[in-house]
């Protein structure tokens, strides 16, 4: 297991962590532009982008794939 993780650029990160430096880096508008979900667009705060994204993987994985795109 620890051979996968190894490969894992998001090893040791938080979704907590990730949504905040996006937020930081791009601010909520431009969060909700590149990524069209609702918690990002409307109210938005990072406690409840967590509640949704941990709920729903495919928001999570493209909240990932952004932020290796933008911090790699």
């Amino acid at each position: 297991m620890s051979e996968q993780q190894a490969n894992n650029p998001l090893h040791g990160l938080t979704l907590e962590s990730i949504v905040s430096n996006l937020v930081d880096q791009l601010g909520w508008e431009e969060l909700g532009y590149r990524i069209d979900i609702n918690c990002f667009q409307n109210d938005p705060s990072v406690k409840s982008s967590l509640k949704f994204l941990r709920k729903t993987p495919w928001a999570r994985a493209k909240v990932e794939a952004l932020y290796l795109q933008l911090m790699h």
